[in-house]
């Protein structure tokens, strides 16, 4: 029996995550970096699929592809596309910088804040 590539990749592991490098940040690095070369790979691959699928059939010749500029409105989407993907990627960074940007207030500062309604 084959093995299923994309459910051993979404299987959550059991335990702490594996640290490789001293510094964890270059470990969600890699990560992200992982993920983010995996998406490309498969995205490539779908899209080789097609475009030969269409060119065999005299539906789009491969040639067109390369030429087409999307209108406004596309593009538009597209940027807002890949917006969502980077995103996506930049997740554990983002988290981690809010968490930096989180400040704990010292129960004078609270006592303060309350006094002031």
């Amino acid at each position: 029996m084959p093995l299923d590539h994309i459910t051993l990749a979404n299987t959550k592991s059991t335990g702490k995550r594996p640290q490789y490098f001293d510094d964890p940040a270059v470990d969600r690095l890699t990560s992200m970096l992982l993920a983010t070369v995996q998406e490309l790979a498969v995205t490539r691959e779908r899209l080789d699929t097609i475009e030969r699928l269409l060119d065999s059939k005299g539906v789009l010749s491969r040639a067109e592809t390369e030429t087409y500029r999307p209108a406004l409105d596309v593009a538009e989407e597209r940027g807002l596309a890949h917006r969502d993907l980077i995103s996506r990627v930049m997740r554990a960074v983002q988290q981690d910088m809010e968490a930096l940007t989180r400040t704990e207030k010292t129960p004078d500062q609270l006592a303060d804040e309350f006094s002031r309604g």
